[in-house]
């Protein structure tokens, strides 16, 4: 699966395993940045390979140019996007699989 900008992911890997997160940046073909509002901040993304992600099949569209352009848009509402995606494809936070 092709990972976009707005993509939810899961960690596989690193102390952040099991987390979920949007991509907020693709920085080439290996890395993306990711942010999840609460232990990854808009303030400072974690650069992480894509090959250390599980890609789920939620994407939001437009996120990086929203997150640019809407000065209201913070760590609040990314974290609020990415619950609101999990409740969605009913994922429990800390399930395995």
């Amino acid at each position: 699966m092709e990972i976009k900008t707005g993509q939810l992911v899961r960690s596989r890997a690193g102390r952040d395993k099991g987390r979920y997160f949007l991509v907020v940046k693709i920085i080439d073909d290996q890395f993306v940045l990711i942010c999840d509002g609460e232990l990854r901040r808009l303030e400072k993304p974690k650069k992480k390979k894509i090959k250390h992600l599980d890609i789920l099949p939620v994407c939001i569209e437009g996120l990086e140019k929203e997150i640019k352009s809407n000065k209201q848009f913070g760590n609040s509402t990314l974290k609020r996007l990415i619950d609101d995606c999990l409740e969605k494809q009913n994922i429990q936070v800390g399930e395995e699989g």
